[in-house]
């Protein structure tokens, strides 16, 4: 597979996006890095700093419809068209939920950002990657969405969003089937971010590391599949 050049990411401010960003730049490739606050993450003005025209920040809350659309205008105006879109923004919700304890309203905020946001920039960004070059989407998920391997239960609100994460892909790789562009989601391993914490044996140069190559390497084949930071089959 041609290795994506034009690359939209979501929640590059921090953590898994902002290494993403900084390992693209540094192959060559041209990023739209989305934040909350672009211009107050240090680490995306150093690489500006760094790439210039190669990186073009946009300020994007998709957890907000008119932000979303707001950013593809931006976007719309750096790039005619894009090879690859990374949902990656998430949040995890209260810690130690229960039956008892579990908040709806905390509930539909994680589905705000982890289920609800990756649909809505879909819907905004799929027409420029349908003016890509083998585009492809790719949804940061995690393993805590996966039925079969919840051993433990907890975490309401982050095992939901992301169960369902889980099923909007699925139902994604099926509409973009007949325009061949694959839609796969990814678990990035346990890492050493925000909020994995400090006990995650990943870091997060590993974890990316492993994710650029697996997404390098995706092919419609994979369209619908829910795969691991190495590109293995995980279940459902």
């Amino acid at each position: 597979m041609t290795k994506p050049r034009r690359i939209l990411i979501t929640g590059a401010g921090r953590g898994l996006g902002l290494e993403f960003t900084k390992r693209w730049l540094a192959d060559g490739r041209e990023v739209c890095a989305l934040a909350r606050d672009p211009e107050g993450s240090p680490g995306l003005a150093s690489l500006k700093a760094d790439y210039g025209e190669s990186l073009h920040l946009v300020r994007c809350d998709v957890g907000d419809e008119a932000s979303v659309q707001a950013a593809r205008g931006e976007v719309t105006a750096f790039v005619e068209g894009l090879d690859l879109i990374v949902n990656n923004a998430g949040t995890y919700g209260p810690r130690g939920e229960t039956l008892g304890s579990v908040s709806f309203d905390e509930i539909r905020r994680v589905f705000e950002v982890n289920t609800l946001a990756p649909i809505r920039v879909a819907k905004a960004f799929v027409p420029l990657l349908m003016q890509g070059e083998a585009p492809r989407i790719v949804q940061m998920t995690s393993l805590m969405g996966s039925i079969a391997d919840n051993g433990s239960g907890g975490s309401w609100s982050y095992r939901l969003s992301k169960a369902a994460l889980n099923m909007m892909t699925k139902n994604l790789s099926h509409e973009l089937a007949q325009s061949a562009i694959p839609c796969i989601c990814i678990h990035p391993g346990w890492v050493r971010t925000d909020m994995g914490g400090p006990k995650a044996p990943l870091s997060i140069g590993e974890s990316v590391a492993a994710l650029i190559d697996t997404i390098d390497a995706l092919s419609m084949e994979h369209s619908g599949a829910f795969l691991d930071r190495d590109g293995k089959p995980l279940p459902w």
